[in-house]
């Protein structure tokens, strides 16, 4: 029996030479150790991670908002708004020679009308019966003929004296306008009503903003 060996020893546990045996620490406290250590690095990285992912959501919705503040136009406080649609300027009644015509059965229509026009400023030239080309013809309310070169704003100033008048041109070179008188002609607008739509004409509603 070696001297290092001792006393009791025996067998396996007999040491030869002149070395010591080696005491190895527990396994199982490793592998804690280990554990504890890769639970602490996943949780960080998870924060991390979750903090990153907070950080591009709350970006997107800044640059979503500033895109939709860039879309929409507010006012500024005090200031009105400015208007869409600009003003029209229309011919008045008094600058308009209309022409009346009947070509429609009822006699005595043409001057009716022509009287009516002109307690309303309007200029009224010939009246009478229809041309025979438009005579017995018109079956709707009413026939609005100038030339190719007639102001459009002088139709609309006379259409608003009643609905469902139609357009056409001749061959004249005048700046006077015939209406002629449909059968489904019945009476001229109210005056008031032509003036709510000739109102209308010169001052149109701009167009709805979109919301934000």
């Amino acid at each position: 029996m070696s001297m290092l060996t001792p006393p009791g020893m025996g067998g396996k546990y007999r040491v030869t030479g002149t070395a010591y045996p080696r005491m190895r620490r527990p396994r199982r406290r490793r592998r804690i150790v280990l554990a504890l250590l890769g639970s602490i690095l996943a949780l960080g990285l998870l924060g991390y991670g979750t903090l990153q992912l907070i950080g591009v959501f709350r970006g997107d919705e800044k640059k979503t908002a500033a895109g939709h503040a860039g879309d929409c136009v507010t006012g500024r406080p005090g200031k009105p708004a400015a208007s869409a649609a600009p003003a029209v300027a229309l011919p008045k009644p008094g600058q308009i020679t209309v022409n009346v015509y009947n070509a429609t059965p009822r006699s005595g229509l043409a001057k009716a009308v022509g009287d009516e026009l002109r307690k309303r400023g309007f200029r009224v030239g010939k009246v009478g019966n229809a041309p025979a080309t438009f005579d017995k013809k018109v079956a709707g309310t009413g026939i609005l003929l100038g030339s190719p070169r007639t102001d459009k704003a002088m139709y609309s100033v006379l259409g608003a004296q009643l609905a469902g008048v139609t357009q056409q041109t001749d061959t004249r070179e005048t700046a006077d306008v015939d209406l002629i008188l449909g059968t489904a002609f019945k009476e001229l607008s109210k005056k008031e009503d032509a003036d709510r739509v000739l109102a209308a004409l010169a001052h149109p509603a701009p167009a709805p903003s979109r919301k934000c």
